[in-house]
């Protein structure tokens, strides 16, 4: 289901020709788009299509399509630490680039270490012997963005240095994986009629957005997919709990609930992304990945019965209106970007210049 919709995502032709390079599940290329954007070499000795859309990739805001480069993961300090990552210069992040002397520091929470049931035990632990690249029992070890190298044992994030080896807050070596419900509707009046921005003449688009506890950003309600989980069960779990504050009903009304949300879940899906994403948290040996679905609901009487309740790791919950002034964890506000995108709807108030096909 997913990766039909995916397939079938309509793309503004100027963001086409930049992300046709992404090894996707989406056919892109066929729209055969002519843009400024242009690529530079790749960062890992992986095959070029899969990274070019990352730190060696600056897409032209000429054709309207945003930077979207590794850059959160080289922060400092680390979240919820003192730790200083080694610093990195934009040269030198990419793995074709030599560098001798790199040192990053090595840090893993103590959280992680305790040994909780959401992660992976040391390399060193005798016991263990992860299998990188494929499905590892119940752990899904395969990137979305295809192989990763395994290096010395450790798997090497493939968007290239990030000043920081182990795995920081994160519970798996290599990939990490997330869902991301971005539960959208129009913005109306009184009467029920559509919004319009005045400058653009669009409808305005808005999205259920949760202020995160760990670092007070708002995000995407969003979070990390079970082992054995299928990604829709992710998707609908994490918007109950973080929205709706699913974990706190009774009996009575979590059955409710349940089905108020399985009519917003079971529609037709829209598959926004799928791969790699610029995360705080990301080490050299551990990263972020995410699927980030769209589930609209265009009449706005789904979520009229869905109440909005901060829950779980949400300090917050409102419904946000959508423009590019936007500043979301991760690269989130990308995500969303590419939503108004496929609604036609409204996003910044400078279009930029026409790319012509």
């Amino acid at each position: 289901l997913l990766g039909g919709a995916l397939r079938a995502a309509a793309v503004e032709p100027c963001f086409a020709r930049a992300v046709a390079v992404v090894s996707f599940t989406v056919t892109l290329s066929s729209l055969g788009a002519r843009c400024c954007c242009r690529r530079r070499p790749p960062l890992s000795n992986l095959s070029p299509t899969h990274w070019s859309h990352l730190h060696s990739l600056k897409m032209s805001n000429s054709c309207g399509v945003s930077k979207f480069y590794h850059s959160k993961a080289l922060t400092s300090p680390y979240p919820g630490s003192n730790i200083e990552r080694s610093q990195v210069a934009e040269d030198k992040v990419g793995w074709l680039t030599e560098w001798k002397d790199y040192n990053p520091v090595e840090y893993t929470s103590v959280s992680v270490l305790a040994g909780p049931r959401w992660a992976d035990p040391q390399l060193s632990d005798k016991n263990f012997s992860p299998k990188f690249n494929e499905r590892d029992g119940e752990v899904e070890r395969k990137s979305l963005n295809g192989l990763y190298v395994v290096e010395n044992g450790r798997p090497r994030n493939p968007a290239g240095r990030t000043g920081l080896i182990g795995r920081g807050l994160l519970g798996r070596w290599g990939p990490n994986h997330a869902a991301d419900p971005i539960v959208t509707r129009w913005k109306r009046d009184r009467s029920g009629s559509k919004i319009a921005h005045p400058v653009t003449g669009k409808n305005i688009l808005q999205f259920v957005a949760i202020k995160r506890r760990d670092c007070g950003e708002w995000a995407i309600p969003g979070g990390m997919v079970d082992p054995g989980e299928k990604i829709s069960a992710t998707l609908k779990r994490e918007f109950g709990e973080e929205a709706l504050n699913s974990l706190q009903k009774s009996p009575k009304e979590k059955e409710e609930l349940e089905k108020q949300l399985q009519r917003l879940f079971s529609q037709e899906a829209f598959v926004v992304y799928r791969g790699y994403v610029d995360d705080p948290r990301n080490t050299d040996n551990a990263w972020m990945e995410t699927e980030a679905v769209n589930y609209h609901d265009e009449s706005g009487e789904t979520m009229d019965n869905l109440p909005l309740e901060a829950g779980d790791d949400a300090g917050k919950v409102k419904w946000v209106d959508i423009s590019e002034k936007l500043k979301l964890y991760a690269n989130h506000s990308y995500f969303i970007k590419l939503v108004t995108e496929k609604r036609g709807a409204h996003w910044s108030e400078d279009p930029g210049p026409e790319c012509h096909e």
